[in-house]
């Protein structure tokens, strides 16, 4: 099948590239003459493992390929794929459609025969329907069908998701076009990705709903994490015992200083805004929201907290500024609240991450960051773990002691065992744990 993926951003690249992979015709269009400009000479504008391999090996078969040319391109596919940002809007939180609705006036005029219109975007609720509106208006008359197909991809491991998915959620009316999209994910039958067709609207509120439950189940551990520090619990081990429990799932219970990224903080705030506008409220999502900004702000609290009350004229080192690892991406990451806030407090910030320090420097204007995570330690007061990349798991504990200026380890991913490090004599802080001294 010949596809057209507009947008050729996270969502738009990746999907682009893994139905190449497929062995669907896909062309990926962008606006953005620079990015398909790299794309086109064999780079990649993100990171996300083994994407810039999977690119490459599909545009050498023929199957892949970027242009900026959207008109030439409508006329030539089965289906169209709208894959465009969706940010938040500044002034209310509600996701600017703006690009969704621009691309919609754009191809109504080049439709000429029967045509599938898929919306991949996170858009709220009654998108697709929007999007019809314009089409239709447009272009009277047109042979259309429209389909909400919401991504679940996520960042560091979004390839394995798209080809080996949970579900693959297509809401639609018209049976032509779910025998299309039927067609478009044949491939992953022998992987038996379960294809769930329903209503556009149902689609749409799918993807809502999971990302608000799993930033729910996130929060709820961060909570229960404080609680445990009140008492005298361990909030690894709780984890560990209602995650066993099959009705509830050991994944997003892993403690730490509030999610971040491009999906949950801006889809559960959009989330809560489509729920006002509709007149029924999600009050539990909207605390969630509540709670999630403010942990991230008091996460500078806890580290003054543990290095006796006062950081200024201290040397704080932090190892991770994405919002997750195996990604580059530094959308609404926790490091963006706590390191400015250590530099308000006085302390001199030095930083060190894998993928993310291109992008945090622009952020981050008023800290050092170090060429290795050794050389980040160096003469500090305090190590700060923000992001669990797999590379600090296993440091060299005792050359850090050595290197640092005083053994303080603040793990806000509960990466290390806090017996382990008070035997090598370092003053251990985590999250929902006792401090170790």
């Amino acid at each position: 099948m010949h596809l057209c993926v507009i947008g050729a951003g996270y969502v738009g690249l990746v999907s682009g590239a893994c139905l190449a992979d497929f062995g669907h015709d896909v062309v990926c269009v962008d606006r953005d003459a620079a990015r398909i400009d790299l794309l086109r000479r064999g780079g990649v504008p993100i990171f996300e493992p083994g994407l810039e391999a999977l690119v490459a090996a599909n545009v050498s078969a023929g199957r892949l390929s970027f242009d900026t040319d959207l008109a030439a391109q409508v006329s030539r596919a089965d289906v169209l794929m709208i894959a465009v940002g969706t940010p938040p809007r500044e002034s209310d939180g509600r996701a600017d459609l703006e690009n969704v609705f621009q691309v919609a006036r754009e191809i109504a005029p080049l439709i000429d025969r029967f045509m599938v219109i898929v919306t991949k975007s996170t858009v709220p609720i009654g998108t697709s329907d929007q999007v019809e509106k314009i089409v239709r208006d447009l272009r009277p008359g047109a042979d259309v069908a429209f389909v909400s197909n919401p991504e679940f991809l996520r960042e560091g491991a979004a390839i394995r998701d798209f080809k080996i998915p949970d579900r693959i959620i297509i809401g639609l009316d018209d049976e032509r076009a779910r025998r299309v999209m039927s067609e478009v994910y044949r491939p992953l039958y022998l992987n038996q990705g379960p294809l769930v067709f329903t209503s556009r609207r149902t689609a749409e509120m799918i993807k809502y709903a999971a990302n608000a439950f799993l930033a729910m189940k996130i929060t709820f551990i961060n909570e229960c994490a404080d609680l445990c520090e009140r008492v005298g619990a361990d909030v690894q081990d709780v984890a560990r015992g209602i995650g066993i429990d099959n009705r509830i799932g050991s994944k997003f219970l892993h403690a730490g200083p509030g999610f971040g990224g491009s999906c949950f903080p801006k889809d559960t705030l959009a989330f809560t805004q489509t729920a006002r506008d509709a007149g029924s409220p999600v009050r539990l999502i909207e605390t969630v929201v509540d709670v999630n900004t403010k942990r991230k702000r008091g996460m500078a609290d806890r580290i003054v907290k543990a290095l006796g009350g006062s950081v200024a004229g201290k040397r704080i080192a932090i190892l991770g500024l994405t919002f997750k690892p195996n990604t580059d991406d530094m959308r609404e990451a926790p490091s963006l609240e706590i390191i400015p806030a250590l530099r308000l407090a006085g302390a001199s910030v030095i930083a060190y991450d894998p993928q993310g320090m291109r992008a945090a420097r622009p952020l981050l204007p008023d800290i050092e960051f170090a060429t290795d995570m050794y050389g980040c330690v160096t003469g500090a007061d305090a190590l700060v773990i923000i992001t669990e990349w797999d590379m600090f798991r296993a440091l060299d504990l005792p050359r850090v002691k050595s290197l640092m200026a005083a053994p303080n380890l603040i793990d806000l991913r509960n990466i290390y065992r806090p017996d382990d490090l008070r035997d090598m004599g370092f003053a251990y802080t985590g999250i929902g744990r006792a401090p170790v001294a």
